[in-house]
């Protein structure tokens, strides 16, 4: 680049996850708590919103991938919540398990659930250091 350009990270856009079946990756999102910002089937694509933010969770058809645990770590996405604790307990109401009990974190508590992709999303809370939270 030339000393009169920039490059800047000004945030994220969307964080894209691999799924096999739009259908079945949506209802299984929605039971999770997330809301449909847009679908757009024939792009094999749908955007589930993360609060009042723009961008979001984009879940996207990827052909003949079916359901996996994936043989190495899963890259992870956490999400921000008031209680993961009461999230967890309120999920595993809906159908959609933990994949272990809620653990300790610096910040509060955190739990973890996989699609049935092997993507895993993360629930965090702020509980014991609000003011770094998003709701101090």
């Amino acid at each position: 680049m030339s000393d009169d350009e920039s490059y800047e990270l000004l945030g994220f856009d969307n964080v894209l996850l691999p799924v096999g079946d739009l259908d079945e990756a949506v209802g299984f999102y929605e039971r999770a708590g997330f809301v449909v910002g847009f679908r757009f089937d024939e792009g094999g694509i749908a955007l589930l919103k993360v609060g009042g933010e723009t961008p979001g969770i984009l879940l996207r058809v990827e052909e003949g991938l079916g359901h996996r645990t994936p043989p190495w770590p899963s890259p992870r996405v956490w999400l921000e919540v008031p209680d993961a604790r009461a999230a967890a307990r309120e999920l595993a109401g809906a159908g959609v398990a933990p994949l272990d009990e809620p653990l300790p974190a610096v910040t509060g508590w955190t739990v973890e659930f996989a699609d049935p992709w092997g993507n895993v999303f993360g629930l965090t809370d702020y509980t014991k250091r609000p003011e770094l939270g998003r709701r101090p």
